[in-house]
C-alpha cells in the first residue's frame, strides 16, 4: 500500500524536524571536542568551530596531571556501578509483588509509592536526616535516598503485569518457588525493561553532582561530574592548573580547553555504553508504558 501525498509530507516534515533536533544535540558536543584538541591561539581567537585547529593533546595531559581526574573517574565508576545494582535489585523487589494480583493490599502500597512522586520533605529535612544517620561524606548518602525511583518502579510493574499469567501459574505448578520464578522465568523475559531502567539509573548516577556537592565534603571523593562542575565554576582553579606547567604547554592550552577536555572525559563513557543498550531502549520503554 503506497503512502498518500499527505503522509509523504508528514514523514518529510518529521524527518526534517528530528534531524534538526539531533543536530542541536550533536553539534555542541562536536564543538566541545574540537575545543579540547585545539591550541590556545585558535581558541582565544574564536577560530575553532566543528573541527580542531592546531591539534594538540596538551589539554588532556594537563587535565590528568593538574587535577584529580583519575580519582574522580574511579569514584564515578564506583558510584554508578554500585548505585545502579542497588537500584535495580530493589526496584525489581518492589515491582514484582505489586504486579501480582495475588498480593494483598497491592493497591494501597502502589498509591503510597505514587504519593512520594507528588510530595517530598525537601532539601533541608533530607540533609538533616542524612546527617543524623551519620552518612555525610559517605557514598551511602548518594545511594540510599534514591534507592527506588517511583516512576521507574511503576514502569517495571507495568512490564511485569504484561507477562502471561498462565506462564507464571504453569511454573508454580511445576514446583517453582517465588525466588526461582523470578530468576528463571521473569527476569530473562524482562531484559528490555531491565536494560532500559539500568541505563536511566546509570546516567542519573554518572551525571549526579548536586547531591555530591551537598553530602560529600572530601574533594578526593568527588565524581567526574562534581569535578567538572567545580572547573566550570572556578575559573581561578583552571588558571592555576594552566600556569602550574611551565614551558610549551602553556602556549597550547587555556582554561577553556582544559574545561572542554574535562567535559569530554565525563561524557565519553555514556556515549560508549548507550549504543549497546539502544536495541533494548525503545522496546523497554514502550512495552512498560502501555499499561499502568
Amino acid at each position: 500500500m503506497k503512502d498518500t501525498l499527505g503522509e509523504k509530507w508528514f514523514y518529510a516534515i518529521n524527518y526534517v524536524m528530528l534531524s534538526f533536533m539531533a543536530l542541536t544535540c550533536l553539534l555542541p558536543i562536536v564543538h566541545i571536542v574540537s575545543l579540547s584538541f585545539s591550541d590556545s591561539h585558535s581558541v582565544t581567537s574564536g577560530r575553532v568551530g566543528l573541527w580542531p585547529i592546531g591539534l594538540t593533546w596538551e589539554s588532556y595531559r594537563m587535565l590528568l596531571q593538574g587535577t584529580n581526574t583519575i580519582t574522580a573517574f574511579r569514584n564515578s565508576v564506583l558510584i554508578t556501578v554500585v548505585g545502579t545494582v542497588f537500584n535495580m535489585v530493589f526496584t525489581i523487589l518492589a515491582a514484582y509483588p505489586l504486579a501480582r494480583r495475588r498480593f494483598y493490599a497491592r493497591r494501597f502500597f502502589t498509591l503510597a509509592i505514587v504519593f512520594t512522586m507528588l510530595f517530598n520533605a525537601g532539601l533541608i529535612p533530607n540533609y538533616l536526616l542524612i546527617k543524623q544517620l551519620g552518612m555525610l561524606n559517605e557514598y551511602w548518602a548518594l545511594w540510599l535516598p534514591g534507592l527506588v525511583s517511583a516512576w521507574n518502579m511503576l514502569v517495571m510493574k507495568s512490564f511485569f503485569e504484561q507477562l502471561p499469567e498462565e506462564l507464571i501459574e504453569a511454573a508454580r505448578m511445576d514446583g517453582c518457588n517465588e525466588w526461582r520464578l523470578i530468576f528463571r522465568m521473569v527476569l530473562p523475559l524482562s531484559l528490555p525493561i531491565i536494560a532500559t531502567l539500568a541505563l536511566f539509573y546509570g546516567v542519573s548516577h554518572w551525571n549526579s553532582f548536586f547531591n555530591v556537592l551537598i553530602y560529600i565534603n572530601d574533594p578526593m571523593k568527588y565524581n567526574m561530574s562534581a569535578l567538572v562542575q567545580q572547573m566550570i565554576q572556578n575559573q581561578q582553579l583552571l588558571q592555576e592548573i594552566n600556569s602550574a606547567d611551565a614551558g610549551a604547554a602553556i602556549s597550547q592550552t587555556t582554561p577553556e580547553t582544559i574545561r572542554s577536555a574535562g567535559i569530554v572525559v565525563m561524557i565519553l563513557p555514556m556515549l560508549i555504553v548507550y549504543p549497546f543498550l539502544q536495541k533494548y531502549f525503545v522496546k523497554g520503554v514502550m512495552i512498560g508504558s502501555i499499561k499502568g
